[in-house]
């Protein structure tokens, strides 16, 4: 995991100081408006919930089948408490890639 700590951070600023400039945007439009590099990091931001429920579904689901092996007569139990589990960080990562559509909608 601490791998992942070290690059994670670089790779953000990058992600967001080069925004204008992946989506072809023209600078000088940009910084009139301000309004499309904010629409482009909200589609960024939308991509970031969506790896970050998928990232947070799959520690639940290893935990789960790790849980089961162990305990093969608790499975009903562990399985359900993992699909709830699913389903609150599904719910809350669509929330955020609604919000951040939303703005980009407002933005365009």
């Amino acid at each position: 995991m601490t791998n992942m700590k070290k690059w994670m951070m670089p790779a953000v600023v990058v992600l967001v100081s080069s925004a204008a400039t992946a989506f072809g945007q023209d600078e000088v439009a940009v910084a009139a408006t301000g309004v499309k590099s904010w629409a482009s990091l909200m589609g960024i931001g939308a991509g970031l919930a969506t790896i970050g429920a998928g990232i947070g579904i799959g520690l639940a689901a290893n935990g789960a089948m790790h849980g089961m092996a162990r305990q093969p007569e608790n499975s009903a139990t562990i399985q359900t408490a993992m699909l709830i589990a699913a389903a609150l960080v599904e719910g809350v990562a669509l929330f955020g890639v609604v919000i951040c559509l939303i703005g980009v909608l407002q933005g365009a």
